[in-house]
């Protein structure tokens, strides 16, 4: 067994269920003390829905969904990782992880004359979304890289893939029917906004940037044409 450092790991109650805070340390040290204490206390923590603050440190998405399918196995639900490394948060989100404890619902509506436009909720992740990942959002997504077949996007707003879109997607799953979807490549294996699956009507010509949107419970597809 791994002889743990004294307070290398807390546990407290929050509102969404429990947050487990990793003292400094490198991620090889923290890990085997993480599992050691959740071993020992799985008796209060079995069915619990947790949050793991990690810090600094930067985890990959391999050791996250491990860490997360181990938690799985032991009757805990890993739904949060907390991060202050753009790169881990990112590699939370691409496993449909949360990375906040508690997130505000974006506003959807412009005041009018008002000297400013305020931006709304988004995450952008600059990675291609392989077959097996799933990236998640209430708000906005903007995917910097392709959606590959096996891939999934869904996001609460509108979705902007800076590539090709060959996998799933659902924009505006909280009932939003004014969502779009964009790509430079619009090939989808399943498409669908608010709660309507779409069909798009077969690609003629070269692939074009293009977006879709939901008219009268059918998909229009429109091109994105340059200004000259």
């Amino acid at each position: 067994m791994v002889t743990r450092k004294p307070q290398a790991v807390t546990i407290k109650g929050v509102r969404d269920g429990l947050l487990i805070t990793l003292a400094e340390g490198t991620w090889q040290e923290l890990r085997p003390a993480l599992l050691q204490t959740m071993e020992e206390r799985l008796g209060f923590l079995k069915g619990a829905r947790v949050a793991l603050d990690v810090g600094d440190q930067l985890v990959h998405a391999a050791d996250l969904g491990a860490l997360r399918d181990q938690f799985s196995e032991w009757g805990i639900t890993l739904y949060a990782v907390i991060s202050r490394s753009p790169v881990t948060e990112q590699n939370a989100q691409a496993l449909g992880l949360a990375t906040r404890l508690s997130i505000p619902r974006p506003e959807r509506t412009i005041r009018p004359l008002e000297s400013h436009i305020q931006g709304e909720n988004a995450i952008f992740v600059q990675r291609t979304v392989r077959s097996g990942f799933k990236v998640s959002h209430h708000g906005h997504i903007v995917i910097f890289g392709d959606v590959n077949p096996g891939g999934e996007v869904l996001a609460g707003g509108n979705i902007l893939v800076w590539g090709k879109l060959k996998g799933s997607v659902h924009a505006g799953m909280d009932g939003n029917e004014q969502a779009i979807i964009c790509a430079l490549e619009l090939e989808p294996t399943s498409l669908r906004i608010a709660g309507y699956p779409l069909t798009l009507p077969p690609r003629k010509g070269k692939p074009e940037p293009q977006m879709v949107r939901m008219e009268e419970g059918r998909a229009i597809v429109e091109t994105w044409k340059s200004k000259k």
